[in-house]
């Protein structure tokens, strides 16, 4: 991976990362496609309407829906799926960890009953990277110990013990595999965790950092149960002991606010099914705040969803039709209301970028913020 600092403010960055499947300019916000797409939207959509270079999918999911088989016959989830810009595929320890007690921790992976038909599956630190290369992600996500918080110190400890000894696994795997001349443009990145203990999350960094080869950073095992303000101070004592020349990634967050104070931590990379799954539910992002369209006073407002959006569904619908659609059990609604969502987070990352570099990020954050805590 070829990672390119274009511009810095304070701890902000722009980045160009350079993948098989097209650059991608940091900050990124990477709309979650869990099962080969993003829920109901198609590549035409993501490619056209959202322009998004990279999307996140799931390794857990697409391994019980396809199976490893399926998706090396067709070469992979890009063709599969007719997207022709970078994938993110996750490692499936979220899913491990929000299955709660269908999952058994093992000292070499984890055994876990399928949500599906109930049988059950080891997944280790080398088998996960064998579903990714199938998928032939262009970042990978090694194998981790997520844990939900509050959670007992000794738990956290032993988390990020299991997270640096899986890691050292799959780093040791994807190198051998490079060196028998596979896995040339799939890249590997580590996972820190700690919860929110500064000094843990310290001694998760630097173990992970030490072994030097992998291509990111992603700091996990956050927005499980702790404060938005302890997930700042975290982050803020995390970056740090992590590499400027590398990526970073911040999995599962969250918010427009949760992205905008991140970036402005240092935090160069996003995913989170918070915008297509509030649009299923009624909730749009403007940048007047959130609207909450099943609401009674937009079933004659002809005004679109945002003045200031230029998405296909601001430039096309008013607010009027998509109460209509939404009261009426449209599906179209929710096709609509996703695009709008997803080009408001993607817009706010690229507005974010275009700050970083005019070196007024910080002043650009303070105004959007105010704008979204307005209302509509």
């Amino acid at each position: 991976m070829q990672v390119c600092i274009d511009a810095t403010d304070l701890q902000a960055r722009a980045l160009t990362l350079k993948l098989a499947h097209g650059e991608i300019q940091t900050p990124i916000f990477m709309p979650v496609g869990t099962q080969g797409c993003i829920k109901a939207l198609d590549s035409y959509d993501v490619s056209t309407h959202l322009r998004a270079p990279i999307i996140l999918a799931n390794t857990y999911h697409m391994y019980l829906r396809c199976g490893i088989q399926k998706l090396k016959t067709f070469g992979g989830i890009h063709k599969f799926a007719n997207f022709g810009g970078n994938y993110l595929s996750d490692s499936g320890g979220f899913q491990a960890f929000s299955l709660g007690s269908n999952v058994k921790l093992l000292e070499n992976g984890v055994e876990f009953k399928s949500h599906i038909d109930g049988s059950k599956h080891i997944f280790t630190p080398q088998k996960v990277l064998d579903i990714q290369y199938a998928l032939n992600s262009d970042i990978m996500m090694v194998l981790d110990d997520l844990v939900g918080l509050p959670a007992p110190k000794e738990r956290i400890i032993e988390s990020i013990k299991r997270t640096s000894l899986w890691a050292k696994q799959s780093l040791t795997y994807h190198l051998h595999q490079k060196s028998l001349g596979n896995a040339k443009t799939n890249h590997l990145f580590a996972i820190v965790q700690g919860g929110t203990d500064i000094q843990l999350r310290k001694e998760s960094a630097l173990s992970l950092t030490d072994m030097q080869d992998f291509d990111g950073y992603a700091i996990g095992g956050l927005a499980v149960g702790e404060s938005a303000q302890e997930m700042y101070e975290t982050i803020e004592s995390t970056i740090p002991y992590l590499p400027q020349n590398k990526p970073r990634y911040l999995m599962g967050v969250g918010t427009p606010q949760n992205i905008l104070e991140s970036i402005e931590r240092g935090v160069d990379m996003f995913d989170c099914v918070m915008p297509t799954r509030n649009a299923r539910n009624a909730t749009l992002f403007t940048n007047f705040g959130k609207i909450h369209i099943k609401n009674t006073r937009f079933g004659l407002d002809s005004a679109p969803l945002d003045p200031e959006c230029n998405c296909y569904t601001c430039q096309n619908y008013s607010r009027a039709y998509l109460h209509h659609l939404y009261k009426s059990g449209e599906m179209s609604y929710y096709r609509l209301a996703s695009i709008h969502n997803l080009h408001f987070y993607l817009t706010l990352v690229r507005e974010s970028r275009e700050a970083i570099l005019g070196k007024n990020f910080h002043t650009y954050k303070a105004k959007k913020l105010e704008a979204m805590q307005r209302g509509c």
